[in-house]
């Protein structure tokens, strides 16, 4: 009886030491994967860094001034005009009061059970 205590004791213990060194590797495996991943991250900022340098240099100005000015007549660019952009008075005003009964009567149909959306549906004979 103790004889098969003890072959079960021993085989119980080589299962799961072989369960702690899987565990363990597989730990391991994730862990580099982790560095890795770390790595390219830092690497792919790195050039993100590099990139946003080259475009401040190249959106500069008087970096671009040069080009505008020798490609101008090919592309018809012009200076911008302030008629361009419009003015102040042309922005509508805001009406002076809102339209309440029009609130309150869409509120009032929807609290007797009238779908607004299906009447307008019903008046465009999409129905």
């Amino acid at each position: 009886m103790i004889r098969r205590i003890n072959f079960f004791l021993i085989f119980t213990s080589i299962i799961m030491l072989v369960g702690v060194y899987m565990l363990k590797f597989s730990i391991e495996g994730t862990a580099s994967e982790r560095t890795a991943l770390s790595a390219h991250i830092e690497v792919q900022e790195s050039e993100l860094s590099t990139l946003k340098a080259d475009w401040a240099v190249l959106n500069q100005p008087g970096y671009v001034e040069p080009i505008v000015r020798r490609h101008q007549a090919e592309l018809a660019i012009e200076q911008v005009k302030q008629e361009q952009f419009g003015s102040f008075a042309d922005l509508p005003m805001r009406p002076a009061e809102p339209d309440n009964s029009a609130m309150d009567a869409l509120f009032e149909a929807i609290d007797a059970g009238i779908d607004p959306i299906d009447a307008i549906l019903e008046l465009e004979g999409i129905e």
